[in-house]
C-alpha cells in the first residue's frame, strides 16, 4: 500500500497497543537506479535480523515467535519490490502484516515493541502533500484521494453521487414544447448543494486542499449552491475527466497542483518573515523541536530531503553524522526513545509530533530554507 492509503481510522488502528512483540521493519528502497536490484538481498537480511532478534529476546515465547516469523514470511513473499519507491514498511504481529511503499527515504531498521512504528509513515503522508479533488458534472459528482504521483477514486462518504431520476412535465413539455436546461433546471441545483454539502462533511472530518474539474457551467452553479467548496485550491475546467480514468485526470490536474505548491511556499515564507518580527519563531532542528515538543508550534516548515541522526541528550539534540549512519545496536534502540539514544529518523519523528500536536507541516524544495539550517517553525506563543 503506498501512503495514500493512510486515514485517520487507518492510523488510529495501527496505533492501538499490540501484545508485545510488534514487529516494524524500514529499509531504503530504491526505484530505478542499480542498486534496485540490491533491495531485494537487503530485506532478506533485514528479516533475518528481524528472526535472531525474536529468538534472542527472552520475552518472546514459542508460540509467538513462531506466529511471527509466519507473517512475516509471508510478507517476504508479497512484496514487490517492482513497486518500490524511497522507502519500504513491513508492520507485523502475530495476526496479521501490512506493507507500505513509501515516497520517502527511511532509515534500516528492525524494532520490537508493544505498537507499531508509525513516524516515517506519517512523515512520507506528509511530504507527499495529500489533496482530493472534486470531479463535477451536471449529472454526476466523483472524489478522488491524490497524493504525490498517486491518484485514486475515493468511494465512500457519499460519492459517486448522481441525483435522483428526473420526472418531467411532460403535460408542460405538451404545452409548450421546452425540456428544462441542463444548468438552469431546479434539479440540477439541489443536486449541485447535496454535492457541496457532503463535500464539506468529507473535509470537516479529513480537512485537505482540494481541487474542482469540470465544465465552467457546473463549476459556477456549484459556487452558487453552496459555500464549502469555494475556497478550492484551485480550477481545472475542464469536462469528461468526473470519471477520470486516473492517469488522464493526474496529468491534466499536475499544473494546478504545482501553482497551488508555489502560492503555498509564497505564504509559508511570508508567515515565517511575519513570526520573526513577532519574536514566535523558531529555527534550525534542536529548537523547533522543543517547541513541537511543547505543543508551541503552530507551522513547522522544512525542506523535503532534510534528515540528520542525533544523539537525544537531557532534552536536547545533538548531531552525530549524516542520516542512515547510525549503527545496528542504536537503530535497535530508536524505536522507544531513551536519555542518550540515538535516533536516525529524528526529522520523521518530529513531523509526527508536531501533526500530533495540532501543527500544520509543510516541505519546501531543497534549498529554500538554507538561511534557517533547513527547517523553522512559527510558534503560537
Amino acid at each position: 500500500m503506498d501512503n495514500n492509503g493512510l486515514t485517520p481510522d487507518v492510523l488510529r488502528e495501527l496505533r492501538r497497543p499490540r501484545p508485545y512483540p510488534a514487529v516494524s521493519l524500514t529499509m531504503p528502497t530504491h526505484r530505478r537506479d542499480p542498486r534496485h536490484e540490491q533491495d531485494a538481498v537487503r530485506l532478506r537480511n533485514l528479516l533475518t535480523e528481524a528472526a535472531h532478534r525474536l529468538e534472542a529476546d527472552p520475552e518472546v515465547d514459542k508460540r509467538a515467535r513462531t506466529a511471527l516469523r509466519a507473517q512475516l514470511g509471508r510478507a517476504l513473499t508479497e512484496v514487490d519490490l517492482r513497486r518500490a519507491l524511497d522507502g519500504l514498511l513491513i508492520l507485523a504481529d502475530g495476526q496479521e502484516h501490512r506493507i507500505w511503499y513509501l515516497a520517502r527515504e527511511v532509515p534500516e531498521r528492525v524494532v520490537l515493541s508493544d505498537s507499531y512504528l508509525t513516524r516515517n509513515l506519517v512523515a512520507a503522508t506528509a511530504q507527499s502533500r495529500p489533496y482530493w479533488v472534486l470531479g463535477v458534472a451536471a449529472d454526476r459528482a466523483t472524489l478522488w484521494s491524490g497524493a504525490g504521483e498517486s491518484l485514486r477514486e475515493h468511494r465512500g462518504n457519499g460519492f459517486p453521487m448522481a441525483p435522483p431520476e428526473e420526472s418531467w412535465d411532460v403535460e408542460r413539455e405538451e404545452r409548450i414544447g421546452d425540456t428544462p436546461s441542463t444548468f438552469s433546471d431546479e434539479e440540477t441545483r439541489k443536486f449541485l448543494r447535496s454535492v457541496d454539502d457532503t463535500m464539506g462533511a468529507v473535509l470537516a472530518r479529513r480537512p485537505r486542499p482540494f481541487y474542482l474539474v469540470g465544465l465552467a457551467p457546473a463549476l459556477a452553479l456549484l459556487d452558487e449552491a453552496g459555500s464549502a467548496t469555494r475556497p478550492a485550491a484551485g480550477r481545472l475546467v475542464k469536462g469528461g475527466l468526473a470519471d477520470g480514468p486516473a492517469p488522464v485526470l493526474l496529468k491534466e490536474l499536475r499544473p494546478v497542483v504545482e501553482e497551488y505548491a508555489r502560492r503555498e511556499k509564497d505564504d509559508v515564507l511570508n508567515r515565517l518573515d511575519e513570526a520573526k518580527g513577532r519574536r514566535t519563531f523558531a529555527a534550525g532542528l534542536d529548537e523547533v523541536w522543543e517547541s513541537v515538543r511543547e505543543k508551541r508550534a503552530d507551522l513547522v516548515a522544512l525542506e523535503e530531503h532534510y534528515r540528520r541522526t542525533v544523539r537525544v541528550c537531557d532534552g536536547h539534540l545533538v548531531p552525530v553524522g549524516d542520516a542512515l549512519t547510525a549503527t545496528p545496536a542504536s537503530r535497535a534502540a530508536n524505536g522507544n526513545g531513551g536519555r542518550n539514544d540515538v535516533r536516525d529518523d529524528i526529522v520523521d519523528e518530529l513531523v509526527e509530533t508536531a501533526l500530533d500536536g495540532g501543527a500544520d507541516v509543510v516541505f519546501l524544495p531543497d534549498g529554500t530554507l538554507a538561511a534557517h539550517d533547513r527547517i523553522a517553525a512559527v510558534l503560537r506563543y
